[in-house]
């Protein structure tokens, strides 16, 4: 069964690209272009689930017949125009860029390297330095929206890098964004998706206070969620997470372990750049809590979890 959702694909010419990072987003990520027509290469840490991409989409696309998966990361980018990647750190994304077998080693003069990973600014202006030294690109392209956004080719992307670089790039991702908009030099992407968390651990904090107010209070926090979401307090968080809050649903979703590594970024950046975010650093701490009740790999909605 896909493990995407259908789309309608924008017309843009076929091109050989490979997806390194097979994971809840790349997977899916991966599975657009190949929809979209693009020959892909896939590299997985795992190799069985390189085998098993290629399996499913063996089906799909103009050039369905060419989709393969490499055994490293450089056999993986050989002969690609484009190679995207999606993986968990700063390290995990340096191991499959550089050395031996590293991306990077098998690129081709010109070819542009997009990272979708969530990581600090400097590994991105560290790898855009060593991409640039191989006569290479490199975009820093962190995304929000989430494993349901990737699985229909919805994802809102934050990109850093080369102009020329990131036109080359941008209409081969709109299969699978939304959005992707260029926001200034390498790094810009990762700062910006680190606003984009800070965002969100406000709000969620603010919708956890709420509901488990009017829960006390003894409302229909159902029906005051459909009231109030149709006013100023209306937002993503309380359309996608507050009824499921209510419910004490969690199992699903952005996990607090990737939103404590996101905000870790963030609180790191913040002491180099000066920024004060004291209610950021708060919730940081909540979710610690939460992982300390077993939440793990709870929704960051679960944040609720600590009021109840």
């Amino acid at each position: 069964m896909s493990n995407i959702n259908a789309k309608t694909y924008e017309a843009c010419a076929p091109a050989p690209v490979a997806f390194l990072g097979l994971g809840v987003m790349g997977y899916p990520m991966a599975g657009h272009l190949a929809s979209a027509g693009h020959q892909v290469k896939v590299y997985n840490r795992t190799a069985s689930k390189s085998a098993a991409w290629c399996a499913e989409f063996a089906g799909t696309g103009a050039s369905s017949s060419l989709h393969s998966f490499g055994a490293t990361p450089r056999l993986a980018a050989q002969g690609a125009q484009v190679v995207f990647c999606c993986v968990g750190n700063d390290d995990d994304l340096r191991s499959v860029t550089l050395g031996a077998d590293g991306a990077f080693a098998g690129m081709e003069p010109g070819a542009v390297f997009v990272d979708h990973t969530t990581a600090s600014a400097s590994v991105a202006r560290e790898l855009s330095a060593a991409a640039r030294n191989l006569g290479l690109y490199f975009v820093d392209a962190p995304v929000s929206g989430g494993q349901a956004g990737a699985q229909n080719g919805m994802l809102t992307v934050m990109c850093g890098g080369n102009p020329a670089a990131f036109a080359l790039a941008q209409p081969v991702a709109m299969a699978f964004s939304r959005a992707f908009t260029l926001l200034g030099d390498s790094g810009a992407g990762q700062l910006a998706k680190m606003v984009n968390q800070i965002c969100i651990a406000g709000l969620v904090q603010g919708l956890s206070e709420a509901i488990a107010f009017g829960q006390k209070a003894g409302l229909d926090m159902n029906q005051v969620l459909d009231v109030i979401g149709k006013g100023a307090a209306h937002s993503w968080q309380l359309d996608n997470r507050g009824k499921t809050m209510v419910s004490d649903k969690f199992d699903f979703g952005f996990a607090v372990d990737w939103m404590r590594k996101d905000l870790g970024l963030v609180l790191d950046e913040a002491k180099r750049n000066g920024a004060r975010l004291p209610v950021t650093a708060l919730v940081d701490q909540f979710y610690g809590d939460v992982q300390h009740m077993g939440g793990n790999r709870w929704d960051t909605s679960s944040l609720i979890k600590r009021l109840k």
